[in-house]
């Protein structure tokens, strides 16, 4: 494939997830528009999405960290994570319902939210670097979706498809890192009073905090570096459970709270009306 090809392909796949979002309409996976494998064409087409959704004026206030969990990289075949781009219309405030049809295929996972009280510019940042440049955790659901028709990805579908994001929730008592083990936490995610996930932040990259150097040291490499105010979502501590509507999802991490979120029914919302 030539480069005014492979130009093209990244053009076509970023207009097809762009037309998915619009239309709520899952399409067939984009990996067949790209070169095969080929990670850095994905993250071209999530480049330009990105560059789209500001210049139609979205805020950016982040990054999330995907496919920390080993046997989620076995099963895709990778041997790292993925991030994507977080804006502010994606968070959802705690006891706000998540409307009918705003997501098209969602599932809940619990993570780690770290939010950035300065810049991380080096592309080798320290532990000391991250601990010094946050200024706190807090609990947080990730509803992760996908514009690919029946979660039928590769890593080159996600990574093209602003790394599977969807929407945030974040709790609201922020911790310092200095009265919390995150490697240690424990957590448990309920769907409707039931356990349907479980974990430790061990499970994820073996902290998060070696989710967040990974993240920082990428993206200082790609020369956007990680800035203070930043939210970073470092990735999920346990399986992910799919969701539909009204079904309430809570989860507790040990040292940093509960957090929840309530998918609300289109038939709730008619009566309502």
């Amino acid at each position: 494939m030539t480069s005014r090809d492979s130009a093209a392909a990244v053009t076509k796949a970023a207009e097809v997830l762009e037309d998915a979002a619009r239309t709520g309409t899952p399409v067939p996976p984009v990996r067949a528009l790209l070169p095969e494998g080929d990670v850095q064409a994905a993250y071209a087409v999530q480049r330009l999405n990105v560059a789209r959704a500001v210049a139609g004026g979205r805020r950016p206030v982040g990054r999330k960290i995907g496919l920390t969990s080993p046997a989620v990289q076995r099963q895709l075949g990778v041997d790292r994570p993925d991030f994507g781009a977080l804006f502010a219309d994606m968070a959802v405030p705690e006891g706000q319902p998540v409307a009918p049809g705003r997501l098209l295929q969602p599932k809940v996972e619990a993570e780690v939210a770290l939010v950035l009280g300065a810049d991380l510019p080096h592309r080798d940042p320290t532990v000391a670097d991250l601990l010094r440049a946050t200024a706190f955790a807090l609990p947080a659901l990730e509803i992760v979706d996908s514009r690919v028709a029946g979660w039928d990805i590769t890593i080159v579908d996600t990574v093209a498809d602003n790394a599977s994001c969807g929407l945030y929730v974040l709790g609201g008592t922020p911790v310092p890192l200095d009265r919390v083990d995150l490697r240690a936490v424990t957590m448990t995610l309920t769907k409707n009073g039931e356990t349907v996930s479980r974990g430790t932040g061990a499970d994820c990259l073996g902290s998060p905090l070696t989710a967040a150097l990974w993240l920082a040291s990428t993206l200082a490499g790609l020369g956007d570096p990680l800035r203070a105010g930043d939210i970073v979502l470092t990735g999920a501590l346990g399986p992910m459970s799919a969701a539909a509507e009204g079904d309430a999802f809570s989860a507790h991490i040990e040292g940093l709270g509960t957090v929840d979120t309530v998918f609300a029914s289109a038939t709730a919302e008619g009566a309502a009306a």
